[in-house]
């Protein structure tokens, strides 16, 4: 396996990806690069080799810490960045359907679609991967099952709604969650 290939350097380079977010694109494009050419060049192939390139490398916060203090970016935007388990494009992608998620479980579960919904819209507003915009977009399309529920039950109290209005209130009920978190996850920053 090319040391490029392996999974330690994927992690690596998503980690310094991730701490990096304050850069300008060119100048990060350009670290992450030179980051694996440094790695190719090592011809490293196990792991204990791999893990001594990337220990010569420095901690990807460390990394990131210097590219941003070139940069003259903030020393805040290394600390904006998630770290940990739920760190990563796999808990970004998990963030961006957690909302979503959240909304369709009102469907069958109000309590536990209510408690999911919440937590994963807190989560989306917590997190720097996306803009304020597509955070707004996260909200809305994940809150729209509820007021679709809202208005559905409404109308058909009212004797407004036909099986034909229940089927397209179903329709967007399941659409526009989806649609928002499909949104999310396209725009992700990491």
């Amino acid at each position: 396996m090319n040391a490029i290939d392996h999974p330690l350097v994927a992690a690596y380079l998503d980690s310094v990806a991730r701490e990096t977010a304050g850069l300008p694109a060119e100048r990060r494009a350009e670290l992450l690069a030179d980051l694996r050419e440094h790695i190719e060049v090592s011809e490293a192939r196990d792991d204990e080799a791999v893990r001594a390139v990337l220990a010569e490398l420095g901690e990807p916060r460390t990394v990131a810490a210097s590219a941003l203090a070139e940069e003259g970016a903030p020393a805040t935007a290394v600390t904006a960045v998630p770290t940990g388990p739920l760190a990563g494009r796999q808990a970004a992608r998990i963030i961006a359907v957690l909302p979503a998620l959240g909304g369709l479980l009102i469907l069958g579960s109000p309590f536990a679609g209510a408690l999911v919904l919440a937590i994963g819209l807190a989560l989306l507003w917590k997190t720097p991967l996306w803009d304020a915009r597509h955070k707004r977009i996260g909200t809305a399309t994940a809150l729209a099952v509820p007021v679709l529920l809202l208005l559905g039950g409404l109308f058909l109290a009212g004797g407004w709604v036909g099986p034909v209005e229940l089927l397209v209130i179903g329709v967007f009920a399941i659409g526009v969650p989806v649609s928002g978190a499909l949104v999310l996850t396209r725009a992700l920053r990491v």
